[in-house]
């Protein structure tokens, strides 16, 4: 009970990660100056690419709930109350693609997804609405047990009331993201602040790079003394500052002298700088370059291999912790047992047609698909079973290495029968000589 006890008391309130919220420290200035938090990280060309990229193609897979059948086979269950608020209409306001993008933007960026979970009087799921992270804090009562707490505001959902609302772990669909203690996951933007600060301030130097119409600075060199010198610097910037004067003719007086002082982007390799952040940012969420609309080092052969490790290594991980996560909040322990929720990447790997049609042939040469079953695939109606639709077909001249021989054994067998019959005859009167003679016809006509 000690150890136990200890254990509880070192999780009731850790210092980094089970209390939700906590991981935020990492948020803030940047080493670069630039205050990074996840909404200003969107604000980054290359961190919304790749976040609207692992958002819409989540959103965009089939999800079906499916029970088992006898056999080991599974269906779709359709009659489930949960299959058509997961594949259709999560709540009255919200499809199910819009609810599972934003439940993953907020997976991406602040590391965690939470919604909450309506049910009726029977225990089902009728309604799941999303959370925002930034107001959830995830704690332990005293007896070690999980609780959510949420700031409710005006524009959340109408099942909740203004102030802080205390949910128990069965009312929440929480999908958390890599942390360090597995209830709570560390923000993306968090953990990559440095990264995302230093392109932030690479895309404002190119801003104002050019509002101050390519010449960002210099020095105007009089050879006697300038009484004003104020009014000679705001004169000449509302003459040639910005991206509208550039190029302009400048005509200095009194002998005056313009020296620039400031280097080429090229020299100071201000464009390899931004792309190299760009691609930063493509590593931290796992996503091709080509993707981003980085082509630098993409070429028709090596795409559509990038594309395929693009649904392995970077969804696949996310597909699960989905799965698993809904699994968990959604299903009751016993329907655990027979129903499981999947989703459907099939069309993601689809190849192009020719390719596809010598998969089906070989499948259906094979035996393990049939007409319907590539026919469903290729989105296409069924054919009726009368007319072979589900039929499994096999070449003909194909065979078990054990059976290889087998007709000729029996061919074999039955000419030594027949030999036999003639000797029998042979050794006779003579009669039924006619019958005997007609059965050993019929016999080799079988053989034949």
């Amino acid at each position: 009970m000690g150890i136990l006890s200890g254990l509880f008391h070192s999780r009731d309130k850790p210092t980094n990660s089970t209390n939700g919220s906590g991981y935020r420290f990492f948020l803030g200035q940047s080493t670069s100056g630039k205050p990074v938090n996840e909404r200003s990280a969107m604000q980054m060309t290359a961190v919304y690419a790749c976040v609207r990229i692992l958002s819409e193609a989540i959103a965009g897979l089939p999800v079906h709930l499916y029970q088992y059948r006898e056999g080991g086979s599974k269906e779709k269950a359709l009659k489930h109350p949960l299959y058509r608020i997961l594949h259709d209409e999560p709540n009255p306001e919200m499809t199910s693609f819009v609810f599972r993008e934003t439940a993953m933007s907020h997976l991406l960026l602040w590391g965690n997804s939470y919604s909450q979970i309506i049910r009726n009087g029977k225990g089902e799921v009728v309604a799941l609405y999303p959370l925002m992270p930034n107001r959830m804090t995830v704690d332990r009562d005293d007896m070690g047990h999980l609780y959510y707490q949420y700031q409710v505001q005006d524009s959340d959902t109408p099942t909740m009331k203004d102030g802080t609302v205390i949910l128990k772990p069965s009312d929440v669909l929480h999908i958390p993201g890599l942390g360090f203690d597995g209830l709570v996951g560390y923000s993306p933007i968090a953990m990559a602040k440095n990264a995302i600060g230093m392109a932030i301030a690479c895309e404002e130097y190119g801003a104002k790079f050019f509002a101050n119409g390519a010449t960002p600075g210099g020095i105007l060199e009089h050879p006697g003394t300038v009484k004003d010198p104020a009014r000679v610097r705001d004169s000449w910037n509302a003459a040639f500052g910005g991206s509208g004067n550039a190029n302009k003719v400048a005509v200095l007086e009194e002998g005056m002298k313009y020296t620039p002082i400031s280097i080429s982007p090229e020299q100071a390799q201000f464009l390899e700088t931004r792309k190299f952040q760009i691609d930063e940012i493509a590593r931290i969420f796992r996503v091709p370059p080509h993707m981003v609309g980085d082509l630098e080092k993409s070429s028709f052969s090596n795409i559509e291999q990038q594309s395929l490790e693009f649904v392995k290594y970077t969804l696949e991980p996310w597909i699960v912790r989905w799965e698993q996560a809904i699994n968990r909040a959604l299903l009751s322990e016993k329907e655990k047992e027979s129903y499981f929720v999947k989703f459907n990447v099939d069309g993601l790997l689809r190849g192009d047609y020719e390719s596809r049609m010598n998969g089906y042939a070989t499948a259906r040469q094979n035996g393990w698909m049939s007409a319907n079953d590539i026919r469903e695939l290729e989105n296409l109606d069924r054919i009726p079973a009368e007319l072979g639709g589900d039929l499994y077909l096999i070449n003909g001249n194909m065979t078990k290495l054990q059976d290889a021989g087998i007709f000729a054994g029996k061919e074999e067998t039955e000419n030594e029968e027949v030999l036999e019959l003639d000797e029998s005859d042979s050794n006779g009167d003579g009669t039924g000589a006619a019958d005997s003679h007609a059965e050993r016809h019929h016999r080799r006509g079988k053989l034949v």
